[in-house]
């Protein structure tokens, strides 16, 4: 942003959060009384209501001059919530795996074209996966974002994918959507995802969905591992921990038709 337009910007959140706070604080009010409440000229708090009217935020009864907040925020406020409970709930089931296989285990989500960390229990072992809390990572090489992509519509699938560039990062990383779709029908059946050495080499991951109360994935769970550390008798014993957690955290967001 150019330095001579930030005082502005800066000037007109600040202006938008005082409305959004007096119409909190008082149910519906008109644009005289709201502009002599917070010292702004009549036609500049009109615009402003105009605006977040558009936006949905605020509501107008008719022609009448009062106004009033909807449920927007409250909307945002809730998606907010869920993922505070969410990652309160997954933790201890995220701790029950790291016990049982002493690996990392990581809680995800789909935000803006990619995988974000939502929360992580760190393997003990020196070689393990560098990550964190808030890190990005690409849908189409990581088992969480297989795992969520797979719940949704192939055009959705298309469409989040379309301006994601596919990196190789490794020889086995898929070079396309089509690629990663045929995968997507194998994720779909068999309830998990992995990602094998596609991210890095040498590292494995499986990830399993986690249900909302509508039955919506919003996020999943994974456990990554170092090749050197891992044969694939252990695989069965993974998932099943995994489908564990993701039911039990799942149940305790309201969902109890678990698909496996």
């Amino acid at each position: 942003m150019d330095k001579s337009t930030q005082p502005e910007a800066v000037s007109s959140v600040l202006k938008v959060f005082n409305i959004l706070q007096a119409l909190g604080e008082q149910k519906e009010i008109g644009v005289s009384e709201l502009s002599q409440r917070l010292m702004m000229s009549k036609a500049t708090t009109y615009r402003f209501l105009q605006t977040m009217k558009t936006l949905g935020y605020v509501s107008q009864e008719g022609e009448a001059d009062k106004y009033a907040l909807t449920l927007k925020l409250f909307e945002l406020g809730s998606k907010s919530l869920e993922y505070v409970d969410l990652i309160d709930i997954a933790d201890k089931e995220m701790r029950a795996i790291n016990k049982e296989t002493n690996e990392t285990v990581h809680l995800g989500s789909i935000d803006d074209g990619s995988i974000i960390y939502l929360h992580k229990i760190d393997s003990s072992y020196h070689l393990r996966m560098h990550s964190r809390v808030g890190r990005r990572n690409p849908l189409y090489s990581t088992a969480i974002g297989k795992v969520l992509l797979s719940h949704l519509p192939e055009s959705e699938v298309r469409t989040i994918l379309d301006t994601v560039e596919f990196i190789k990062h490794t020889y086995k990383t898929h070079e396309n959507t089509d690629q990663l779709l045929q995968e997507l029908h194998t994720v779909r059946e068999c309830h998990y995802g992995e990602d094998n050495e596609e991210q890095e080499p040498g590292l494995r991951c499986i990830a399993v969905p986690v249900y909302d109360r509508f039955g919506h994935a919003i996020a999943a769970v994974s456990v990554s591992f170092p090749i050197i550390r891992f044969d694939e008798e252990k695989k069965a014993e993974y998932i099943t921990l995994l489908h564990n957690a993701g039911r039990n955290i799942s149940a305790q967001l309201g969902y109890h038709h678990y698909p496996v």
